[in-house]
């Protein structure tokens, strides 16, 4: 019978697109976001409007085949980034994006810590995988800090990412920090207008890094 012939056929052929999507899925290059609320779109009521949904939509616009992950967790200090990097990077990781410090900011936690937990999570990515590129979200502190703790801790993140040749985003927050009607209530964490603004100051490091890692 004319479906008794066919089946086979239909089945390798099912079995041919099946694996041609998951070669082409485990080929496609990842982009993982490694940080705190921000990261994570604390507050938010659709995540879709957190800044890495908003760049993961700007590149598939474009017709790149990146995979954008979010390993975003509210509340996260460095410390804790330090203790949960290992498992993170279970997965391949193409670029990594280093949002971490800002709770460590908010608590005031001694800078040199920060700092080294930093550098210690960077150590572990590049030891994972040499090839990685690797990006710095640089953050700021409150001022209530004083300005031997603020200017101190500002500079950490451009220091380490120089030390370690990352590319530099100097302020993740630049031009929403401060600004009331781009931040929710309490202040701190970004509407969806926000992250909008903040998927932009990090496409402008980010984009030149995927194209010069073969995007196109």
């Amino acid at each position: 019978m004319p479906h008794c012939s066919e089946g086979p056929g239909r089945q390798a052929s099912a079995t041919k697109d099946t694996s041609e999507r998951a070669t082409r899925k485990e080929s496609r290059k990842r982009i993982l976001f490694f940080g705190d609320s921000l990261t994570a779109g604390y507050g938010l009521e659709d995540p879709s409007d957190g800044f890495t949904a908003v760049l993961a939509r700007r590149i598939d616009s474009l017709g790149w085949d990146w995979e954008v992950v979010n390993a975003g967790l509210s509340g996260e200090t460095s410390a804790g980034g330090d203790g949960r990097i290992d498992w993170v990077l279970q997965q391949p990781v193409d670029v990594f994006v280093l949002e971490l410090g800002a709770n460590d900011g908010l608590r005031g936690i001694p800078v040199d810590e920060t700092e080294r937990n930093l550098q210690s999570i960077i150590d572990k990515v590049r030891k994972a995988d040499p090839a990685v590129r690797l990006v710095m979200a640089g953050m700021q502190a409150p001022p209530n800090m004083g300005p031997d703790f603020t200017g101190r801790f500002r500079r950490i993140f451009p220091e380490l990412a120089a030390r370690n040749g990352m590319a530099s985003i100097p302020f993740l927050l630049e031009g929403v920090a401060g600004e009331p009607a781009l931040n929710q209530p309490d202040g701190i964490h970004p509407t969806p207008e926000g992250h909008r603004l903040v998927a932009d100051n990090v496409w402008e490091v980010l984009r030149p890094l995927l194209e010069a890692a073969g995007a196109r």
